[in-house]
């Protein structure tokens, strides 16, 4: 009996449809498919491992050639950042770091409680408060630093996904440290260490092959004005809301 594409309803001649390539039988989902699948996230090839090298390396120049040349070595950068962010969380909790970061938002309570609560969701889902963290970023580099290279925001936001990926490694690696000690020092060293990586990361994304020094400081100022920028952002929507709540409980 002749067995047509579900996706495209032309006649299978052998085990795959010619027009699209759909296999005639799927195979069952069993432990050899998840064993397959999770070999094949890290596998050297646009594998995690191989973009994490190549991010470390040359950042810059690896995220340069994603978006103008090949699209096909490197991790594709949401699925990186989604990953990153979920060996940020499993460190956190096995090491006991989430409650530590918990305790910090106490402070946040005396600017504004509702300020407080989004910075705290967004640390404890960490995925989300990459993407966040990604986007003021990306619109920082885009207003100070756009006019050295024609890249467009989109283009700009794949460059703060890779790079708040390897960040966000650097501060799991600070959960571990944390774990092991149970000292703030190793966390505070493992920050500053991401920072100096994002400025270098970005300088060497925007102005590759300058030696300038004035170009670290406009990559290391772009960076924390988008910081800065989400702060505030979120302390004018958590006062407001704060004034909000206060009136309609009067």
């Amino acid at each position: 009996m002749e067995q047509n594409c579900k996706k495209c309803n032309e006649a299978f001649i052998g085990s795959y449809c010619n027009t699209c390539g759909l296999p005639a039988k799927l195979k069952r989902i069993d432990k050899h498919y998840v064993s397959h699948e999770i070999f094949h996230l890290f596998h050297l090839e646009k594998g995690f491992f191989y973009t994490v090298q190549e991010m470390l390396i040359r950042p810059g120049e690896s995220v340069r050639e994603f978006i103008g040349e090949n699209r096909s070595r490197l991790m594709k950068p949401l699925a990186f950042l989604i990953l990153t962010a979920l060996i940020f969380t499993l460190t956190a909790y096995l090491t006991h770091a989430d409650k530590f970061i918990n305790d910090q938002f106490n402070i946040l309570n005396k600017i504004s409680k509702v300020y407080a609560a989004i910075i705290n969701w967004l640390v404890i889902h960490h995925n989300y408060g990459n993407l966040v963290s990604g986007f003021f970023t990306a619109l920082s580099c885009r207003f100070f630093l756009y006019r050295k290279k024609n890249y467009n925001f989109y283009e700009i936001i794949i460059m703060t996904c890779f790079i708040i990926g390897i960040t966000t490694l650097f501060l799991s690696v600070g959960n571990l440290f944390f774990g092991i000690t149970k000292s703030q020092v190793m966390n505070s060293i493992v920050s500053i260490v991401a920072l100096v990586y994002t400025t270098w990361a970005i300088r060497q994304f925007y102005f590759n092959g300058a030696k300038k020094v004035g170009s670290y400081f406009k990559a290391f100022f772009a960076y924390v004005f988008g910081q800065l920028l989400m702060h505030v952002f979120f302390i004018a929507v958590g006062i407001i809301a704060d004034l909000i709540i206060k009136l309609f409980q009067h």
